[in-house]
Protein backbone atom coordinates (compact mmCIF):
# COMPACT_ATOMS: atom_id res chain seq x y z
CA UNK A 1 0.00 0.00 0.00
CA UNK A 2 1.29 3.43 -0.92
CA UNK A 3 1.89 5.66 2.07
CA UNK A 4 1.24 9.05 0.47
CA UNK A 5 4.78 10.34 0.27
CA UNK A 6 6.14 13.13 -1.93
CA UNK A 7 5.81 11.16 -5.17
CA UNK A 8 2.07 10.70 -4.72
CA UNK A 9 1.58 14.39 -3.89
CA UNK A 10 3.71 15.40 -6.86
CA UNK A 11 1.57 13.24 -9.17
CA UNK A 12 -1.73 14.52 -7.75
CA UNK A 13 -0.72 18.19 -7.85
CA UNK A 14 0.66 17.79 -11.38
CA UNK A 15 -2.67 16.43 -12.58
CA UNK A 16 -4.73 19.06 -10.73
CA UNK A 17 -2.56 21.92 -11.97
CA UNK A 18 -2.88 20.60 -15.52
CA UNK A 19 -6.68 20.55 -15.24
CA UNK A 20 -6.66 24.07 -13.77
CA UNK A 21 -4.46 25.33 -16.62
CA UNK A 22 -6.83 23.77 -19.15
CA UNK A 23 -9.84 25.41 -17.47
CA UNK A 24 -8.05 28.78 -17.47
CA UNK A 25 -7.18 28.36 -21.13
CA UNK A 26 -10.82 27.66 -22.04
CA UNK A 27 -12.01 30.70 -20.07
CA UNK A 28 -9.30 32.81 -21.71
CA UNK A 29 -10.27 31.69 -25.23
CA UNK A 30 -13.94 32.44 -24.47
CA UNK A 31 -12.96 35.84 -23.10
CA UNK A 32 -10.95 36.81 -26.17
CA UNK A 33 -13.59 35.39 -28.50
CA UNK A 34 -16.38 37.32 -26.79
CA UNK A 35 -15.28 40.42 -28.68
CA UNK A 36 -17.16 39.17 -31.72
CA UNK A 37 -20.41 39.73 -29.77
CA UNK A 38 -19.63 43.41 -29.41
CA UNK A 39 -17.59 45.71 -27.26
CA UNK A 40 -20.23 45.99 -24.51
CA UNK A 41 -20.36 42.21 -24.07
CA UNK A 42 -16.57 42.00 -24.08
CA UNK A 43 -16.21 44.76 -21.47
CA UNK A 44 -18.97 43.20 -19.36
CA UNK A 45 -17.06 39.92 -19.25
CA UNK A 46 -13.88 41.72 -18.22
CA UNK A 47 -15.68 43.57 -15.43
CA UNK A 48 -16.60 40.17 -14.02
CA UNK A 49 -12.93 39.16 -14.14
CA UNK A 50 -12.13 42.07 -11.82
CA UNK A 51 -14.17 40.49 -9.01
CA UNK A 52 -12.27 39.21 -5.95
CA UNK A 53 -12.96 35.55 -6.80
CA UNK A 54 -11.20 35.84 -10.15
CA UNK A 55 -8.33 37.92 -8.73
CA UNK A 56 -7.65 35.27 -6.08
CA UNK A 57 -7.99 32.59 -8.76
CA UNK A 58 -5.32 34.36 -10.81
CA UNK A 59 -2.90 33.99 -7.90
CA UNK A 60 -3.62 30.27 -7.77
CA UNK A 61 -3.34 29.79 -11.53
CA UNK A 62 0.04 31.56 -11.47
CA UNK A 63 1.26 29.19 -8.79
CA UNK A 64 -0.25 26.26 -10.71
CA UNK A 65 1.54 27.15 -13.94
CA UNK A 66 4.87 27.50 -12.12
CA UNK A 67 4.33 24.19 -10.30
CA UNK A 68 3.31 22.37 -13.47
CA UNK A 69 6.29 23.71 -15.43
CA UNK A 70 8.96 22.98 -12.84
CA UNK A 71 7.49 19.63 -11.86
CA UNK A 72 7.50 18.72 -15.55
CA UNK A 73 11.20 19.55 -15.64
CA UNK A 74 11.69 17.40 -12.53
CA UNK A 75 9.96 14.50 -14.30
CA UNK A 76 12.17 14.97 -17.37
CA UNK A 77 15.29 14.89 -15.20
CA UNK A 78 14.08 11.71 -13.50
CA UNK A 79 13.25 10.05 -16.83
CA UNK A 80 16.45 10.91 -18.67
CA UNK A 81 19.07 10.65 -15.95
CA UNK A 82 19.65 7.76 -13.63
CA UNK A 83 20.67 10.06 -10.82
CA UNK A 84 17.43 12.03 -10.98
CA UNK A 85 15.40 9.32 -9.25
CA UNK A 86 17.73 9.32 -6.26
CA UNK A 87 17.08 13.04 -5.72
CA UNK A 88 13.41 13.18 -6.69
CA UNK A 89 12.29 14.08 -3.15
CA UNK A 90 14.72 17.00 -2.87
CA UNK A 91 13.81 18.21 -6.33
CA UNK A 92 10.10 18.11 -5.41
CA UNK A 93 10.75 20.29 -2.36
CA UNK A 94 12.63 22.69 -4.64
CA UNK A 95 9.64 22.78 -7.00
CA UNK A 96 7.34 23.47 -4.05
CA UNK A 97 9.64 26.25 -2.85
CA UNK A 98 9.60 27.94 -6.26
CA UNK A 99 5.82 27.54 -6.38
CA UNK A 100 5.33 29.16 -2.99
CA UNK A 101 7.67 32.04 -3.86
CA UNK A 102 5.89 32.71 -7.16
CA UNK A 103 2.47 32.42 -5.50
CA UNK A 104 3.46 34.93 -2.83
CA UNK A 105 4.80 37.30 -5.48
CA UNK A 106 1.59 36.97 -7.50
CA UNK A 107 -0.46 37.65 -4.37
CA UNK A 108 1.69 40.67 -3.53
CA UNK A 109 1.21 41.99 -7.07
CA UNK A 110 -2.47 41.21 -7.64
CA UNK A 111 -4.21 41.41 -4.28
CA UNK A 112 -3.54 45.00 -3.15
CA UNK A 113 -6.13 46.22 -5.62
CA UNK A 114 -8.56 43.75 -4.10
CA UNK A 115 -7.91 45.26 -0.69
CA UNK A 116 -8.31 48.83 -1.99
CA UNK A 117 -4.61 49.63 -2.42
CA UNK A 118 -4.66 51.10 -5.97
Amino acid sequence: MYKGREGQWAFLLHRLSGIAILAYLLIHVFSIGSFMFGERFYMGIHEVYDLPFFRIGLVFITAGVVYHAFNGLRIIVMDFTGAGVAYQRQMWYGVMGLTVISGLYAAWTLLPRLLGGY
